[in-house]
């Protein structure tokens, strides 16, 4: 059972609108920075919630391998549970939680399947395992073993055999996460939080100070 008394006192900053800024995606590229030099484990790793074309909410941790005033970009193969799920509703939810800087950042948006030569760019820059493992995993689908899922990876393996750059799989590819809003969350002393959210106003954006 969890345990109720469980505590954190939130006590190393603030988040004021002065600091803030009018631009949320240069505080968030300060946070980002912050959250790189502070050596926590993968700080571009962020949740990603999708749901279902009939509701059915899903959340999973993805890497963010790029973001600037456009969106934030991750890959997947398209073909698995979060890929159906966009391919049905594009609307999705991404958070980000620096738990060593008592920070989170959750985005709001719409997303989009980035082109075929972004995909390639980016495919052609993993390691030779991670690109042949893209061919060897059928994501989200059953497997009949661990064993089995080796001998797929092996099988792949001799395929590519000798090619540097094996091609990049018809169902693996990248998407961008346009915001429509993002809330910046700074912890404070006695659940008094600080959160700050902005929303797309056309090429701006207002910004509002939420209750904890």
């Amino acid at each position: 059972m969890p345990k109720s008394d469980l505590r954190t006192e939130y006590l190393r900053s603030a988040l004021h609108e002065q600091d803030a800024g009018a631009d949320p995606f240069a505080l968030f590229a300060r946070w980002y920075e912050e959250a790189v030099q502070a050596g926590g484990p993968d700080p571009n790793a962020m949740s990603l919630a999708t749901s279902s074309a009939d509701g059915q909410p899903s959340v999973r941790i993805v890497l963010c391998k790029e973001f600037d005033p456009n969106g934030f970009v991750f890959f997947t193969n398209y073909a698995s549970r979060k890929g159906r799920d966009l391919a049905s509703n594009p609307k999705a939810c991404i958070l980000f939680y620096w738990a060593a800087l008592e920070r989170q950042v959750r985005v709001d948006g719409q997303v989009q399947l980035l082109t075929a030569a972004e995909s390639d760019a980016y495919f052609d820059e993993r390691p030779l395992a991670a690109r042949i493992g893209a061919w060897a995993s059928p994501q989200s689908e059953p497997i009949a073993s661990r064993e089995a899922l080796e001998r797929r990876y092996a099988e792949m393996e001799l395929r590519f055999a000798g090619q540097a750059t094996p091609p990049r799989p018809p169902q693996w590819g990248g998407y961008r996460l346009v915001p429509a809003a993002l809330e910046f969350w700074q912890g404070r002393p006695s659940r008094l939080h600080d959160r700050l959210l902005f929303t797309r106003r056309g090429a701006d954006w207002d910004l509002v100070r939420l209750a904890p």
